[in-house]
Order: C-alpha cells, then structure tokens, then sequence
C-alpha cells in the first residue's frame, strides 16, 4: 500500500492562503503607491479608522496580526503623527491607540480607493459567483472557531 499524498495546490487551506495574499498583495499596490505603507501599517491604520479608538490587542485580534507587527506598525503611525498613544487610567499598561487629524485624512483618502478596489475584483465574477463566494466564505468563517472571532471584532 502507497503512503497517502497531499496534492498542495489542491489542499483548501494552501488554496484559500494564497488566494488571500494574492488579493492582498494586489491592493497593497494601492497603499504602498499612495502612502508608502506597509501591509500591517494599512491594517492598522483601517482597523482605528472604522473603530475610533483600539488597543494594540484588539488591533492584532482584529487583523490576525503578531503582536510585534502592530508594535511596529503602531511605532511607524506614531513617527508619521497619524496616531497617538493615550494610557489607561485604569491600567497604565493599556493604551489607547487614535488616529490623528492627519491619519484619519489618509484614512478617509484611502477608504474610496480601497472600495473600487473591491468592486474591481468583485467584477471579475458573475453574479451567481460573487453570491457561491459570499455564503461560502460566511459559512466557513461561522465554522472555524478563529474566524468567528476576527468577524465579530468586526463589528465592534
């Protein structure tokens, strides 16, 4: 009996992977052009923008990102004033992390762009595509315990 083999690009999580980078690494194109940013630095940037105000966990909870990458996206916001840093009064180990005046202009520069962007790839698809697409992202993201976290932190 032959060992069992795992076709890679067959595999739904390789494939699902490499479709999200994919994606991502072709609307970083846009941020990257407009404002110099990098993949976490616009995550983080979106995520105080839709929310007001975060801590950097809830930040990495948002984004799945390591907590090191929003430290360091967090730090590169600050230098450009886009953000601030306000201590807890409660827990001076917390921070409150906000936008700027400055950071919630490109913010909002960055929101419109960042939609035609979706429509752009979403009009790659036919209309019963976009539809299997939606409700079958919507049914593993409600399936897989992570996911479902990351799409109610959403909705904060």
């Amino acid at each position: 009996m032959e060992p069992e083999i795992l076709e890679l690009e067959n595999f739904l999580p390789y494939r699902l992977y490499r479709l999200a980078d994919a994606v991502s690494r072709e609307f970083s194109g846009i941020y990257k052009d407009r404002h110099g940013l990098t993949r976490p630095e616009w995550r983080t940037l979106a995520g105080l923008g839709q929310h007001g105000t975060m801590t950097a966990t809830a930040l990495g909870e948002q984004s799945a990102m390591h907590k090191t990458k929003v430290s360091r996206a967090v730090a590169e916001l600050e230098r450009r004033r886009w953000l601030i840093r306000t201590a807890d009064e409660k827990d001076r180990r917390i921070e409150h992390l906000t936008l700027t005046a400055a950071g919630l202009a490109a913010y909002r520069e960055m929101v419109p762009l960042a939609k035609a962007f979706e429509r752009e790839l979403l009009a790659r698809l036919s209309a019963d595509e976009h539809a299997a697409v939606t409700s079958g992202l919507a049914a593993l993201e409600t399936s897989l315990p992570q996911a479902r976290l990351r799409v109610k932190s959403q909705t904060l």
